[in-house]
């Protein structure tokens, strides 16, 4: 390939989703280049090879298209979901080192990404209501608060997976009549093409039937056509999730300050039937926390991390990144 020309070097940067993976190419002035996109790169998910496919074909693709050699690259930064613990550090470490890069790198959990992208003053808190849900933060000082990230396992609730979740013991308690009825019922019925309430109920008992995160969206069609039931889901998601939030404002002492809230993920774009409930409990405890959905893609946070560990500071590049990005094709996110 014909090699791009600059004195200076290129940025790396890398978002690795549950959904999708981004790679994104830079000039050292923040300028965006070349973008490449895999799948689901979450090792917890696709597991490890998964993880290094995703991540190497994204990035692989993204220095074609930008006509750039990856020796060229000074500073590579990367948000990872699933990355959450310590104990993963050396997981971590040994697939990004078999990209071959050869730069200076940097590492943290894919929702701090939106924090850097999205913060106006470079700390505050990002929440993620996407497939599942995430809380990270950061003060001045650098502290970092933050939840475990493990879903109902760890009783964190408030993306698409834990939305659909409820759904399931939702229509679980209908089929025993613990609960209510609900349109819900059918629903279901039609996406695991059984013929009857008893079919359903036995294949999600048995682990025949999976509920996909996406189905959130279906929760949310049927509470906007009057259902009792899917209405209680998504108000008791939007809640649990702002207690989420409100648990890292406490352990960052937040609760008096002002700072910037920065809301990413497809759920957040429901519109007042989730943001209503969820504000509320957020206010309630810090009243001047600054609710900001996130305007530019998150694989932006991984470039201006990529900076810092190159020496620059991100500030310097922010507006050219932010600006320039929307060039590029993102519509597959």
């Amino acid at each position: 390939m014909k090699k791009h020309q600059n004195p200076h070097g290129f940025l790396l940067g890398v978002d690795v989703g549950s959904s999708k993976t981004h790679a994104l190419i830079t000039d050292t002035s923040g300028k965006a280049l070349g973008l490449g996109i895999a799948g689901c790169g979450n090792y917890e998910v696709v597991g490890l090879e998964g993880f290094k496919y995703a991540i190497q074909t994204a990035a692989q693709n993204a220095c074609k298209q930008a006509s750039v050699h990856y020796q060229d690259v000074l500073g590579m930064g990367l948000g990872i979901a699933g990355y959450d613990w310590p104990s993963q550090d050396k997981l971590m470490i040994e697939t990004i080192e078999a990209l071959g890069v050869g730069c200076p790198y940097h590492y943290v959990n894919d929702v701090e990404l939106g924090l850097i992208a999205g913060s106006s003053s470079g700390w505050g808190i990002a929440v993620d209501a996407g497939a599942g849900n995430n809380v990270r933060g950061k003060d001045q000082t650098g502290k970092i608060g933050r939840i475990t990230g493990n879903s109902v396992y760890s009783g964190e609730i408030g993306g698409g997976g834990e939305m659909v979740w409820l759904a399931q013991v939702g229509v679980t308690h209908a089929w025993t009549q613990r609960g209510p009825k609900t349109a819900l019922t059918q629903a279901l019925i039609s996406f695991a093409e059984v013929n009857s309430e008893f079919e359903l109920i036995q294949g999600l008992a048995t682990r025949q039937i999976h509920l996909p995160p996406t189905l959130a969206e279906t929760v949310f069609q049927i509470a906007n056509e009057g259902d009792q039931l899917a209405q209680e889901i998504i108000n008791t998601s939007a809640r649990e999730l702002a207690l989420n939030v409100n648990a890292v404002i406490k352990q960052l002492g937040f609760e008096g300050h002002t700072f910037d809230l920065v809301l990413i993920g497809s759920i957040f774009q429901s519109g007042d039937i989730y943001l209503n409930p969820f504000s509320e409990i957020v206010h309630s405890f810090a009243p001047n926390a600054r609710l900001v959905q996130l305007s530019t893609p998150p694989v932006a946070g991984s470039i201006l991390l990529a900076a810092q560990t190159a020496g620059i500071h991100p500030n310097t590049i922010k507006e050219t990144l932010v600006d320039s990005i929307s060039d590029l094709s993102l519509t597959d996110e």
